[in-house]
């Protein structure tokens, strides 16, 4: 299974689920192969440097991570494309995404201004913990349909 992340910018949101994604799958031995990658319509070019802290704070990698345009995956083929940011999800998709299975995790972001130090480390606690809830159900998956991708965003809500 083949899976694609978009947030507009590709500094936070997506740079998370790909990171999640990819770590809960090689811990799982899942019978599919799972490739995942995250991209943004208008990428900023670099991931924010709290996204990062927390990652290697959940022990999660980094290595391979980087902020990007999704006009640098036209060899990725997704099997499933997923918006996590109502920017991008009310975004035109590039014609090679194809018939990819397409769903919206709408998830606020942890690096907004106006929120204190503790708010920023509450809202990246809350995002690590759907965002696995959701990563695992996704990975589960049997059947992929727009329905499926819904159905998981709705059992576990903000």
């Amino acid at each position: 299974m083949n899976i694609l992340f978009l947030c507009t910018h590709n500094s936070c949101r997506s740079i998370l689920a790909e990171a999640l994604t990819r770590h809960l799958a090689s811990q799982s031995g899942y019978e599919t192969p799972v490739a995942v990658a995250s991209a943004g319509s208008s990428p900023r070019g670099f991931i924010h440097p709290l996204t990062l802290q927390y990652l290697s704070k959940w022990l999660i990698a980094t290595d391979d991570l980087q902020s990007k345009s999704w006009d640098e995956l036209t060899e990725f083929h997704p099997d499933v494309v997923i918006t996590v940011c109502d920017q991008a999800a009310g975004e035109s998709c590039p014609v090679w995404f194809g018939r990819a299975v397409k769903g919206h995790w709408g998830l606020p972001d942890p690096t907004r201004a106006g929120l204190t130090p503790a708010q920023i480390d509450t809202e990246f606690k809350l995002l690590l913990d759907v965002l696995t809830k959701r990563c695992e159900a996704l990975l589960r998956l049997q059947q992929l349909d727009q329905a499926a991708i819904a159905s998981i965003a709705h059992a576990y809500p903000l």
